[in-house]
């Protein structure tokens, strides 16, 4: 791999540990970012292009001209709004990738109920609403119903609606937003399945077991990561993820997919063959003593992989805290959670006289706290111990 030049369309601030592990082998990285992280990146990336904007059309007219500088032997995509520009110069350059038809379905959720209704892979009912009122006579007989964008992340939009009066309030937030996905709801417990795979053959795969702040919005608060399951669920989850893939057309990277089992079998939320977030990559990292940003460099140069983990080697989770909405007047707790034994980093993102917002999405939420423990027991007790510590007060009014 040494002298071998890697396309990062995206870095942002959770993506540089791919730079790091692209140094470490040796090869050169050539970064797109837009203004100002851009600038942020001199001396860090050996090449950068700026890009002009967040949409797709964008990201890609930039990373077509990082590849007009140098030919790249590899991409990666950081997150999703890079997913189809680095699947594009995949496609037109021949290198290893998800796949464009893998790309296209990870960027609009309405294609991928599309993609698993004709797969036959459990998942909600769904329909697809050009304005929300539109839905109103489907919803009717099928409240509660989850109303989502189809092109969002960190939850983002989404929020669950139980009954009709309750819908034509949201109608009434929400009828100019456009095109949205109407979902009959599902019940039971969330996770998400984390896979590197190469050339259609899943590498290796995880179970996360993830917490949410619960109705209307479902913000993600807290994920265990290794999850431990019986073996005719895992059996479940690993076929669900083989079909799932097939479905995509999946071929090369890393693949994000969430679901709940529920009382009829596995129904999935979403799909995205990009970097998770919430810090899932080093909390994978640490469990199975093994660099998932490495393991996404080595794909996308086509380069020799390790051996992959027996076990996991540790217990790892975060928790990502949502403080009451209101002025923080007080954090409480910090130095005590950063000192704790099992406790790896932790950061509250919120300061006295800060306005906090009501948890819709994950960047409402005000900090994070990455554990590590070697047994689950061990990772239940320290979690316990942080929830109860970190506290973000807050009051009602501005500051």
């Amino acid at each position: 791999m040494e002298g071998q030049r890697l396309l990062l369309v995206g870095v942002g601030m959770t993506g540089r540990p791919y730079l790091e592990a692209a140094r470490r082998l040796g090869v050169r990285v050539h970064a797109v970012e837009t203004e100002p992280r851009a600038a942020d990146l001199a001396g860090v990336a050996d090449d950068v292009t700026v890009c002009r904007g967040g949409s797709d059309e964008l990201w890609y007219e930039a990373a077509s001209a990082a590849v007009r500088h140098a030919r790249p032997d590899g991409v990666v995509a950081f997150s999703e709004p890079h997913v189809l520009a680095a699947a594009l110069v995949q496609d037109e350059l021949g290198l290893p990738g998800p796949s464009l038809r893998a790309a296209v379905l990870s960027r609009n959720k309405a294609l991928q109920r599309g993609r698993f209704a004709a797969a036959s892979i459990g998942q909600p009912d769904f329909m697809v609403a050009d304005r929300l009122g539109d839905g109103r006579d489907w919803a009717a007989e099928r409240l509660p119903v989850v109303v989502k964008p189809l092109s969002s992340a960190g939850s983002a939009g989404v929020e669950l609606v139980m009954d009709q009066g309750a819908f034509e309030k949201v109608v009434a937030r929400r009828d100019d937003e456009g095109r949205l996905l109407v979902e009959r709801a599902a019940a039971g417990p969330e996770y998400s399945w984390e896979a590197l795979v190469r050339d259609g053959e899943v590498w290796f795969a995880n179970l996360t077991a993830k917490e949410t702040t619960g109705p209307p919005y479902f913000v993600e608060v807290a994920h265990r990561v290794a999850t431990e399951v019986d073996a005719p669920t895992r059996a479940t989850v690993d076929r669900l993820g083989a079909e799932v893939l097939a479905a995509l057309g999946m071929r090369t990277g890393i693949v994000h997919l969430e679901f709940r089992l529920t009382a009829r079998g596995p129904s999935v939320m979403e799909v995205a063959v990009r970097t998770p977030g919430d810090h899932l990559m080093d909390l994978l990292g640490d469990a199975y003593g093994i660099d998932w940003y490495e393991m996404v460099v080595r794909l996308a140069l086509g380069a020799d992989l390790p051996g992959p983990p027996a076990a996991p080697l540790r217990r790892t989770a975060s928790y990502l805290p949502a403080a009451r909405p209101g002025t923080v007047t007080e954090i409480r707790g910090l130095d005590e959670v950063l000192a704790h034994p099992h406790v790896v980093a932790a950061r509250v993102t919120a300061a006295p006289g800060d306005a906090v917002a009501p948890a819709r999405s994950s960047v409402e939420r005000v900090g994070h706290v990455l554990l590590s423990a070697p047994d689950p027991g061990s990772l239940e007790v320290a979690l316990d111990d942080v929830r109860s510590t970190l506290r973000v007060a807050t009051r009602l009014g501005a500051p």
